[in-house]
């Protein structure tokens, strides 16, 4: 039989999750499409075949997924209309209403009303007043009372209908029997036995009972509704025609049901009483082809409903994306977290019972521990114990057991997007925690790094501690379910201890991984409650229970036969799986004995399910489901299955799909199987999208076991990725051959297309997370490498969703299965990227830059993976929308280099650093006193040790790099259990006996011995390892404290140095004195450092004056006197060599008989002070880090030369510490530091960087040659070759360099010497050079510049000027001159210099003022605007414009003609330190800068706009512009050479600090100033008074003197 209308339901929802630091609310949306009528095939055909698809688009760009739920689509019309179908789908409506934004019903309403479907389960009440009509009509009754039976297991009992027997006629039958339960009804309701509502239940049809639900109940609301109705004109004049019977409704008999129109029309006059706004009529005149397609009224009729279906259903999805808008709450996403646990876990305690012992037992620990530090507890057991009930059944209790205030947060772990990762885990419940007890939600800064959020999370809880107010407990249950804990060696976010009214519970299954990952952090076994399974007693009470709730019970014999089925049973999982079979049985029901275990029971669930839906379907369904790394939505199984050719041939092998177009999987077969799998298939929010995922791990294992073992694992895997990478989305038809067809058919599947991005801000996270996974289980790795790993698209897609610590762990997850070198070099140069993109956030160009930059040393010998990266890149640089600098060649550190990583998770400078290299452990100190331990292979923090409250001054690691002691400013010592993060004890020192702060700290540790011995000042304490008790104490003089402390531990004595002299020698067994006796070989000297030699009885010393004295038990020797102060002595791990930091140089002493000898006869040099040096693991090297950042490495096997120079973390070197092959390098002034592989030396690299670290450097030939003064010998230049990575010749010079300048069309080398001389060096020619004596004798050069055109060289001294002639020549220019000399009258000297070709100089002094000289007029103009030292001043091409730097990072440009500033440009950030160098570009539009803090920045010269900021992780000494950009050599080696591109219109540009917290470009305009000091003016002399308006210059005044 036909029916009258139809529905559509589609389905909307979210795409694109937030930020993770500011995670986006969930909300599942979906609209419901459902098409019922045999008359309305065409406008479903158009609908589903060309509108759909332009809504799905649609939503897809607003980060929904729309669905289409056809459940009458594909399937035969005896299944379309039976009463299951029927239930179906109003069940979907409901599921829909409740859940879908937009389109949530759609309606297309014909001329057939339908048949009315017979009721399915009648209540008995009701069945009673129906027999009661019936009586007189056995043969009526007879059929009724045949195919309803009686249910006594439902409460109340109830009446069910039952299938025809079989060979049973269906259809006249079902007629019949609907007419009788109808003429009863309509009897029954006259009498008043039933209500109205009940009668409805026998007399409307499918399509009233569908738009009754979804349009005109209460409940229902016209929100997201729409009804399309088909008015046929003068339909009723040819309705007893044959063309005109196939479209309404007929009888049995082939005659027109007039009672089926009648109530047809009054549902239609319904429709538009009540709700007028959501029908759309479509008037079509009568024509006997009308259904024909041909039919042009027809045809632009479907076209007219499609457009208007898409403009609907658009305007409505905007429409409630606006509400959802307007409503939205601050940190929504929190709240619905917070609700969608509270709801799950008053689901589970509705049934609990049992464990009231345990949770007695539990309820003691938690009062008994909360005034006190104590463990965490954690429950476990095998799957399905009751993990999760008890929880729950905790949380509920909380306020009892702890007090009414008690906060409670509770998170089942991996039911929700949040809980589901560690990241996302830990910002829901710190802020849940910080609003609850009004405490500042963490900064974004925190959010954006994993390290610094572990930080946050145990800083909080020890804030939360130290309010002694409410208690805190946080309940996490089923830890397994978060991948990154599974996956990881320990969990750095779990507190070995938590502080007093802070409690932490946490579940695990036993047998797990994750539990061996907890109890390596948490070691006591204590920490540990087993639940065990419930006894008979309470496994029968829960059974009871979830019947009761189910308002199910059971016959005698099926309780008999349940219990006998589940001897003793008390493992919940068991008994609920037992609860989900007796709930289906009626009272009427013979049933089979249950399984006697969960994997008997889960083969028996998938055999009764393979045989009601057919064993491929239910292989392939649950197949793909566990067969995702996820899950998989509703909307994606169903495209799945609409691309498996199996199924589809499985399908339609009775009968042919409706459409010749398309062809879909019925979706109404996948909805029976749902139903039937019922709680087996759990649903969970991932990324925005409801997800469907197999429940229990027990189905899980069936799964794999039946369904995908063999070829079939792969074949699934392989249908998934094709799906996510779209093959057949977009219109691509797919052969197929139907078992009825014969022949292949090319179908288009009509699947949602799986772009990387739906639109400039929605990525496509679906495909992020699942393309991988599938494309590597289906075995096509090269794909793999292709599209995932290789590829900058899904690389830069992957990285701005999920940041760059989630495209790290993609990497780290997917590259060991790719065997392909050139991965890991991708891996590696995506994790060298991450300090650029914390600092300035994850955008496409960052990454790109960062990439490229690394990543083209390799392009030419990778082509196959990097190639393709860099040509991906470029082309993406090509079309970039908005001003971008464009990376022309590598110019950071490539792959391969010593660079492993940098690493931040601390708010404090770092104090303190040690190694444990058997556990591959760092230990840092800071100096607020946290310290934290890092995993040096997971890069990550594993543990934060809380406790210090002053600086840590000293951290010592031993017991084979378990264990660790730390000394702090706060006077406490603290011994620490690496491994799990426990504080073992501490210990109060009680400080120093002096008044002053001790400036020497030390520890010392003799494991023999068990005792540790802590040095501060004049005291001396020895503490028993074990015990923590004092062994002694020695107190010294205040007066004369000790600054030098060694445990010679060979001859059993403690060694001090004081301040004035005074060596003391002591037991370290007892603490007496052996001996005192003052230095013999130092006078008026105080001690600064020291480090005792063990193997010679030792300790050598280092003192003020620059002496080293060699101490020990029997007297002192000077080793050596130094130029300068000692700062510190560096000792190798064997004792063998010393390192003595004094100055600027590091000299080196080998270890003798007599104690040390001087290594090398040259010291090594540093161009500021050195802080601090280590020694390599095999004494072949020596590295050391000085003020200027830099870190140095030097061979010492080669006698000092220099190998490599590193950047620092852009701050001091204060720290080196060395583990193995790596060195630890960091500051007291920044939170970062970095970790360095000393091996890299041994190793071929892509590209040797230039050593140079004067910041003096000279470009030539476009960039081919760089020049710099030698390392160590300060009186050569070095000419480095670029192309060929090696020095190509030094030029000796007479004295120490000071400048160079290079004159590109000339051909010329300017070197300015410290003695004042200027040498000249044809750079085709070394013989002929030119010598420009300077003006006075041994006056040192400060700067030099050249014009433009090369017709001028200014040098400049402290206070004189000098311009020369550059004229042409053979066989080189000639240089005449001075032709002009000047002095400056100032006490400040000048810092910087440019020169004009009219022979005006510019130039820049240390105090900050700047000024304009005419030569030929002896005139001068002051330029003011800067407050601190120039920097660098630079003329554009035309002359017409200058610009000056500054260390306040100010930037000004001037107009020469005025003499006045145009623009001044103040950039400020907590990075900023300065203007390093300047340059116009060639058509002078763009001024590029150099900052000291280590980025270029590109400002317009038209109207002072910031234009673009890159960070190049070096600074820069000098920028040379080219015809589209520049090059800039760089301290870490490289040559810089960038394009710039500017859109020719800058409405697309983005803000280039947008990323920078507390970064700010101002700009101001001296039009405007002027404009506004007019305005001012006005008003001034408006009100009579103009002394506010004088304005005098605070710069000194300055006469030059022309010589």
């Amino acid at each position: 039989m036909s029916q009258g209308g139809g529905h559509l339901l589609t389905s909307c929802r979210p795409a694109v999750e937030e930020p993770v630091f500011q995670p986006g609310p969930w909300t599942p949306r979906y609209t419901f499409l459902l098409l019922v009528s045999r008359d309305m095939d065409a406008e479903r055909e158009t609908l589903q075949s060309t509108a759909c698809p332009e809504v799905q688009t649609f939503c897809q760009k607003h980060g929904l997924m729309f669905e289409v739920v056809d459940l009458r689509w594909g399937i035969r019309n005896t299944e379309a209309t039976d009463h299951m179908t029927t239930e179906l789908c109003l069940e979907e409506l409901d599921r829909c209403r409740k859940t879908s934004i937009g389109p949530a019903f759609v309606a297309l309403v014909g001329d057939q009303y339908g048949p009315c479907p017979v009721p399915t389960l009648i209540e008995e009440k009701e069945w009673e007043a129906l027999r009661a009509q019936l009586t007189y009509r056995p043969q009526d009754l007879e059929l009724v009372a045949r195919r309803f039976r009686r249910d006594e297991n439902a409460v109340p009992p109830a009446y069910l209908l039952q299938a025809p027997g079989a060979g049973e006629p269906h259809g006249p039958e079902e007629a019949t029997l609907t007419s009788v339960l109808r003429s009863g009804a309509q009897e029954a309701w006259r009498l008043g036995l039933i209500t109205q509502e009940q009668w409805h239940r026998y007399h409307r049809s499918v399509i009233e009972w569908e738009i009754q639900r979804g349009l005109l109940s209460p409940a229902g609301g016209h929100q997201g509704a729409t009804v399309f109705l088909r008015e046929i004109q003068d339909l009723n004049k040819h309705i007893l025609e044959d063309c005109a019977l196939k479209m309404v409704d007929r009888l049995a008999d082939g005659c027109l049901d007039t009672d089926a129109q009648n109530l047809l029309s009054s549902l239609k006059g319904r429709i538009a009483d009540t709700q007028p706004g959501v029908l759309k009529a479509h008037h079509l005149p009568w024509s006997q082809d009308l259904v024909n397609p041909k039919n042009k009224a027809h045809a632009r009729y479907l076209k007219e409903l499609g457009e208007q279906f898409v403009a609907r259903a658009n305007h409505q999805v905007l429409e409630h994306l606006r509400e959802l808008e307007v409503g939205r709450q601050e940190l929504a996403w929190l709240y619905q977290d917070i609700r969608h646990h509270l709801g799950l876990s008053a689901e589970a305690t509705r049934t609990f019972c049992g464990r009231q012992e345990l949770l007695a037992q539990l309820g003691q620990q938690l009062r008994q521990s909360d005034s006190h530090p104590h463990m965490p507890l954690v429950l476990f057991g095998p799957p399905g114990i009751g993990k999760t009930a008890l929880m729950c059944k905790l949380a509920e209790q909380m306020p009892g057991l702890l007090g009414r205030k008690t906060v409670t947060v509770l998170r089942l772990l991996g039911t929700s997007q949040m809980s589901s990762d560690a990241r996302g885990l830990l910002q829901s419940v710190c802020f849940q925690v910080c609003l609850a007890y009004g405490l500042p939600l963490p900064p974004s800064q925190v959010l954006e790094a994993h390290s610094r959020l572990v930080q946050f999370f145990h800083i909080l809880l020890h804030t939360v501690s130290c309010r002694n107010f409410e208690s805190l407990v946080i309940l996490l249950d089923s830890l397994d379910d978060v991948a990154a804990i599974c996956r990881a060696r320990r969990v750095p976010w779990l507190p070995p201890l938590c502080p007093p009214r802070v409690h932490l519970i946490l579940s695990a299954c036993s047998g797990q991984q994750v539990l061996d990952t907890v109890r390596r952090t948490l070691q006591d076994p204590k920490a540990y409650w087993e639940l065990r399974p419930l006894s008979g007693s309470q496994g029968q009470e829960m059974i009871q229970l979830l019947l009761a709730a189910s308002r199910r019970t059971l016959s005698p014999v099926q309780r008999d036969l349940l219990w006998a089925s589940l001897p003793e049973c008390g493992h919940p999982g068991r008994l609920r799986l037992a609860f989900e079979e007796a709930r289906k049985w009626a009272s009427f029901t013979v049933p089979t004995p249950l399984a006697s275990s969960a994997k008997e029971a889960m083969h028996q669930l998938c055999a009764r399910l393979e045989q009601t839906h057919g064993q491929l379907l239910v292989a392939c369904v649950l197949g793909y489901i566990a067969s995702s790394r996820q899950g998989l939505s509703e909307a994606e199984l169903k495209d799945v299955l609409s691309l498996d050719d199996e199924v589809l041939q499985s399908v339609y092998r009775d009968w042919t799909p409706p459409s010749k177009e398309l062809l879909r999987f019925p979706p109404l077969l996948w909805v029976r199987l749902r139903r039937d799998l019922g709680n087996y298939l759990a649903r969970r929010p991932v990324d925005g999208f409801t997800l469907l995922a197999i429940a229990h791990r027990q189905l899980a294992e069936v799964v794999q076991e039946r369904y995908l073992s063999g070829p079939n694992r792969a074949k699934r895997h392989g249908i998934l990725a094709d799906y996510f990478l779209g093959a057949w989305s977009q219109g691509t038809k797919k052969l197929i051959t139907l078992p009825l067809v014969g022949k292949p058919l090319n179908l288009d599947r009509k699947v949602a297309p799986q772009p990387l991005w739906f639109s400039d801000t929605v990525a496509n996270l679906r495909k992020l997370k699942e393309l991988p996974h599938h494309l590597l289980h289906s075995g096509r790795i090269e794909e793999l490498k292709q599209e995932v790993l290789g590829s900058m698209n899904w690389i830069s897609c992957r990285g701005i969703s999920g940041g760059i610590e989630g495209l790290l762990d993609d990497f780290d997850l997917w590259a060991p299965h790719v065997d392909c070198p050139e991965v890991g070099l991708v891996r590696e140069a995506l994790q060298l990227c991450r300090p650029a993109v914390e600092l300035r956030g994850m955008e496409k160009s960052i990454l790109y830059t960062e990439l490229l930059a690394r990543l083209h040393f390799f392009a030419i010998s990778h082509p196959a993976l990097v190639g393709q990266l860099c040509q991906e890149a470029q082309s993406w640089f090509r079309v970039c929308p908005y001003p971008v600098l464009v990376p022309l060649g590598g110019f950071l550190q490539p792959p391969g280099g010593p660079l492993r990583a940098t690493l931040t998770g601390c708010h404090k400078g770092i104090t303190a650093m040690a190694w444990s290299l058997e556990e591959k452990l760092l230990v840092v100190g800071t100096q607020d006193g946290t310290m934290a331990v890092w995993d040096m292979e997971e890069q990550q923090v594993i543990h934060i040790l809380p406790g210090h409250t002053g600086e840590v001054r000293y951290v010592k690691v031993f017991a084979k790099g378990t264990l660790a002691i730390s000394a702090s400013k706060d006077h406490t010592l603290r011994l620490w259990n690496l491994l799990s993060g426990q504080e073992k004890f501490n210990i109060w020192d009680g400080g120093s006996t002096g008044l002053t702060e001790p400036q020497i700290w030390s520890l010392h540790v003799d494991e023999t011995k068990k005792v540790v011995y802590s040095a501060s000042g004049s005291k001396v304490s020895a503490w028993n390892l074990e015990t923590a008790e004092l062994v002694f104490c020695i107190l010294g003089d205040a007066s004369d404290p000790w600054r030098c402390t060694a445990a010679l531990a060979s001859q059993a004595t403690l060694l001090t140095v004081s301040e004035a002299g005074v060596v003391s020698l002591w037991s370290s067994a007892t603490g007496k004195l052996q001996g005192k006796q003052h230095l013999s070989s130092i006078k008026e000297e105080t001690p600064t450092c020291g480090v005792s030699v063990q193997k010679q009885g030792k300790i050598v010393t280092g003192f003020s004056k620059g002496s080293i004295s060699l101490v020990s038990s029997e007297g002192d020797s000077l080793l050596e006197k130094l130029p300068e102060a000692v700062r510190f002595l560096a000792l190798s791990e064997d004792g063998s060599l010393l390192a003595a930091g004094f100055g600027r140089s590091v000299r080196i002493y080998l270890a003798d008989s007599q104690g040390f000898h001087r290594f090398m006869a040259t010291d090594l040099e540093h161009e500021d002070t050195v802080e601090t040096a280590v020694f390599g693991p095999e004494n072949n090297l020596i590295v050391t880090g000085s003020r200027d950042a830099l870190i140095q490495v030097w061979s010492l096997s080669e006698q000092g030369t220099l190998l490599d120079i590193l950047e620092g973390v852009g701050a001091p070197v204060s720290l080196l510490v060395q583990g193995g092959a790596l060195v630890a390098s960091a500051s007291q002034q920044s939170s970062s530091f970095k970790v360095w592989d000393l091996t890299y030396a041994q190793q071929p690299r892509a590209s040797t960087p230039f050593l140079h670290r004067t910041g003096l450097t000279a470009v030539s030939h476009n960039g081919s040659y760089v020049y710099f003064p030698k390392i160590g010998d300060k009186n050569k230049v070095t000419i480095w070759d670029l192309a060929e990575g090696e020095e190509q010749d030094a030029v000796d010079m007479p004295s120490e360099v000071r400048c160079l300048e290079v004159a590109q069309q000339a051909n010329l080398l300017f070197t300015g010497l410290i003695s004042g001389v200027v040498l000249v060096f044809p750079l085709n020619s070394r013989q002929d050079v030119l010598c420009i004596p300077p003006p006075e004798a041994r006056k040192a050069i400060n700067c030099m510049a050249l014009s433009k055109g090369e017709e001028h060289l200014a040098i400049a001294y402290d206070s004189i000027v000098l311009v020369l002639d550059i004229s042409p020549g053979e066989p080189c220019p000639v240089i005449d001159g001075p032709t002009y000399t000047f002095y400056t009258q100032l006490p400040a000297t000048i810092s910087s210099v440019a020169v004009l070709a009219d022979s005006r100089v510019i130039y820049g002094m240390t105090s900050g003022d700047l000024f304009l000289y005419e030569c030929a007029n002896s005139k001068v103009f002051p330029l003011e605007a800067h407050g601190s030292q120039v920097t660098c001043v630079e003329v554009s091409h035309k002359e017409q414009l200058a610009v000056s730097g500054s260390e306040e990072s100010l930037l000004c440009l001037w107009d020469l003609e005025a003499c006045k500033w145009k623009f001044e440009m103040n950039y400020t950030s907590s990075y900023c330190q300065g203007v390093q160098c300047i340059c116009f570009s060639k058509d002078d539009k763009y001024v590029y800068a150099g900052l000291k803090d280590r980025s270029i920045i590109v400002w317009s010269v038209l109207d002072g706009t910031l234009l673009a900021v890159q960070f190049v992780h070096a600074m820069v000494d000098r920028i040379i512009p080219t015809s589209n950009g520049f090059i800039a050599p760089t301290r870490h080696g490289y040559l810089i050479r960038e394009r710039f591109q500017c859109p020719s219109s800058r409405a697309s540009q983005q803000d280039p600090l947008k990323n920078f917290k507390k970064a700010v470009w101002m700009v101001k305009a001296r039009h405007r100033e002027e404009l506004a000091a007019a305005a001012g003016a006005l008003q001034d002399s408006r009100s009579g008074s103009a002394q506010g308006n004088k304005s005098k210059s605070n710069k000194r005044s300055q006469v030059c003197l022309l010589v």
